[in-house]
């Protein structure tokens, strides 16, 4: 994707982090899916991963750690958009 309209959102705690990614197209979703399923393949936590819809007409995957003691999440976040390449997380 040579300009990246995958919005990225994240928000993180003391032992709690979540990303979330607004996307708008089919294409975008099987992006962020395959990104999600190779960037959280490489942290012994597992996340909760859940979707939804946003305003106008955009959809959103989340990815929450809970109980994340060494911030392990973070690495993931970072890595997943490295891949998708998001420039900027809100």
């Amino acid at each position: 994707m040579s300009k990246c309209s995958i919005i990225a959102d994240h928000k993180s705690e003391e032992r709690y982090s979540k990303l979330s990614l607004a996307y708008s197209t089919e294409e975008e979703h099987q992006e962020v899916e395959k990104a999600i399923s190779d960037c959280t393949a490489k942290c012994a936590l597992k996340p909760n991963i859940y979707g939804g819809d946003v305003t106008g007409g955009m959809k959103m995957i989340t990815i929450e750690y809970h109980d994340d003691c060494d911030r392990e999440g973070g690495n993931v976040f970072e890595a997943i958009i490295k891949q998708l390449g998001i420039d900027q997380c809100h």
